[in-house]
């Protein structure tokens, strides 16, 4: 079994899914009491968010790398970045390593593509949805269109994120608000959802929607899994 390293804390909400995931995944397959071999960087998200809403991205970038080379210096053999927002330094990260870096946006495009869908609606951060180094690159790799909200539902998405489930908070008003954006992006030709922030799949169940939603923390996890295991 090869070892997974896991940079998070963005939010540890929603690492503590990854390593319940990955650790749950590991067992399903080998039986017994196996469980992965990983290691946990977990950064001050207060500090990632400031710089966010700063714009300064130079130096979120530097911080990636530097958290990602501990990982690597600490016997890591792959990296997963456990939130979908900090990949757009992605490229920047993996050219900083020496080991793979498993591209969240790659998996969930090739999840997407599986399906058969050609046209899917995203859900994130405002970064998320509004720069293309996401939407672009599934639209790229995997010949999939990815729709966004209209500006207000972005601005709600953005501030639930931020406002509520990053703090843990979940609540029936927002996911209903949630539901609506999702009901308003199958209107405009979406096949299904991505749930392109790793909180958003604590608030929004897929029993909840009748689009499918495409969950990328479990996408991701399963992913790490497969590798970890050489499958």
């Amino acid at each position: 079994m090869k070892k997974i390293g896991l940079l998070g804390g963005m939010s540890w909400e929603s690492t503590l899914e990854y390593y319940r995931l990955i650790n749950r995944g590991i067992a399903e397959r080998l039986g017994g009491t196996h469980s992965a071999e990983c290691l946990l960087y977990s950064v001050d998200f207060a500090l990632i968010e400031e710089l966010q809403e700063r714009g300064a991205w130079e130096e979120l970038t530097a911080l990636m790398i530097s958290h990602a080379r501990t990982l690597e210096k600490g016997g890591a053999e792959c990296l997963l970045i456990c939130t979908n927002t900090m990949h757009l330094m992605a490229g920047e990260v993996q050219d900083a390593l020496g080991i793979p870096l498993l591209h969240i946006g790659d998996v969930t495009g090739e999840a997407v593509k599986g399906t058969g869908l050609e046209r899917v609606g995203l859900l994130g951060t405002r970064h998320t949805m509004e720069r293309d180094f996401y939407r672009l690159r599934i639209a790229q790799k995997f010949g999939v269109e990815v729709l966004i909200p209209e500006e207000e539902e972005r601005a709600l998405v953005h501030r639930v994120i931020y406002g509520e489930l990053v703090r843990g908070i979940f609540t029936d008003q927002s996911r209903a608000s949630f539901l609506r954006i999702i009901e308003a992006l199958g209107d405009r030709g979406a096949g299904g959802i991505i749930l392109g922030c790793t909180e958003i799949p604590l608030l929004v169940r897929p029993g909840d929607s009748a689009l499918p939603l495409f969950n990328t923390m479990e996408i991701h996890a399963r992913a790490a899994v497969d590798w970890a295991l050489g499958e």
